[in-house]
């Protein structure tokens, strides 16, 4: 019976969604071309190396190399193997949703058991600080003090996360044996193994790398458009106004102005229009905005979740815990951004400083310039992979003479 009403609200909703765009065509319209102009010119060309270099990385061993390396300092404080690092520093780096892939493809190689993947998952996907920086602080608040604020609240968040799930679970695994030889020997040699035992040319492996990342990228941008088109439908609809009015009850709670309520919603469905409107909410404190802004960005929005959720069931690692810790570390990384304010933010200004002194200016300004880059030619490189896959899947799939 749970079934049959499960597949009744299901149904449901598509068939509405069916009627709002056939209601709507404009709208949808151009709400599709924000997500793909979104995608083509800035997801794809900004996460496409950081997905081919992980997967090389992994082919050649040298995440094994690093997992050894790391054991002492990840299986103590999260309990996860070694290689949990590398997938924590490449998710950091390359933002959403790196570390699900990364963790997904460990899981199917057997590297790490069903629970500490869903360990893992749970705090390496964050926003990277590109986008925290250049996109958020910069272009929707004018004001790079407050990528600083962001971000501290955005990775201490993710590591108060990890912390906390490592009480999850029963461990399946045995204690970590004591070391007996040199920790840099044992590393070597277990980078040495994995790539005898999955020897393969160059060229193949360099080849795979790009068809599995440029899949994955594809994935991800029919999820970027479509959450951008129901964001919209929710919006013109007045749905979102509706989850407002009932929203803006549990913002009363800490002390937020109603005004935030339409932004807050929208930024659960897409982070980057719900940090946009937050950024631009009237009868609201900066401070206000950024607490909202910090709990959106950490929460990562239900279409970043839906690319998670897809790319977690080819691996058979459960979503739920995933979700859990998104809420959590919305609620830390909100938590953070209000104590960092004054010391970070108020007192910087009041002493007429414009950055703290232990934050060199190039720190602000590299990630500017490379979103400026990216906006500019990501373009010609999302252009020239889409070309090269299909010439590659063309002549993959060609029948021999």
């Amino acid at each position: 019976m749970k079934e049959k009403w499960k597949t009744l609200l299901l149904s449901s909703i598509i068939i509405c969604l069916c009627i709002a765009l056939l209601r709507y065509p404009q709208h949808s319209f151009e709400a599709a071309v924000r997500g793909l102009h979104m995608w083509w010119d800035v997801v794809f060309p900004s996460l496409l190396p950081f997905f081919i270099v992980s997967e090389i990385l992994i082919g050649f061993g040298v995440v094994h190399f690093l997992g050894v390396l790391l054991e002492p300092f990840m299986r103590p404080l999260f309990k996860v193997p070694g290689i949990g690092g590398f997938v924590w520093a490449m998710g950091m780096a390359s933002g959403y949703p790196a570390g699900a892939k990364l963790t997904a493809r460990l899981r199917q190689q057997q590297q790490l058991s069903a629970i500490e993947a869903e360990r893992l998952v749970s705090f390496t996907n964050s926003s990277n600080p590109l986008f925290i920086f250049g996109a958020i602080s910069v272009g929707f608040f004018h004001n790079p003090n407050i990528g600083i604020i962001l971000a501290l609240s955005h990775y201490l968040g993710n590591i108060c996360v990890g912390l906390m799930m490592r009480f999850y679970g029963k461990d399946e695994s045995n204690a970590v044996q004591k070391q007996t030889k040199s920790l840099l020997r044992q590393a070597f040699r277990a980078m040495h193994e994995t790539r005898l035992k999955h020897s393969q040319a160059i060229g193949k492996l360099l080849g795979d790398a790009v068809r599995s990342s440029i899949q994955t990228l594809l994935m991800i941008g029919g999820f970027i458009i479509l959450f951008s088109v129901l964001n919209k439908l929710l919006y013109i609809t007045n749905i979102t106004k509706w989850l407002a009015d009932i929203v803006r009850y549990a913002l009363a709670l800490f002390h937020l102005p109603s005004e935030l309520s339409v932004p807050f919603i929208a930024g659960l469905f897409e982070i980057t229009l719900g940090s946009q409107m937050a950024s631009e909410a009237t009868n609201a404190t900066l401070l206000q905005k950024v607490i909202i802004t910090s709990f959106i960005l950490a929460f990562g929005g239900f279409s970043v979740q839906a690319q998670v959720a897809s790319i977690l069931a080819e691996a058979h690692i459960r979503f739920q815990p995933f979700f859990i810790a998104r809420i959590f570390h919305g609620f830390f990384a909100a938590f953070f951004a209000f104590i960092l304010w004054k010391p970070l933010y108020v007192q910087p200004l009041e002493s007429a400083e414009t950055l703290p002194v232990w934050l060199p200016e190039a720190t602000i300004r590299w990630p500017i310039l490379y979103i400026h880059w990216i906006e500019q030619y990501g373009f010609f490189v999302t252009a020239i992979a889409c070309f090269l896959y299909v010439f590659s899947a063309f002549r993959r799939e060609k029948p021999p003479v």
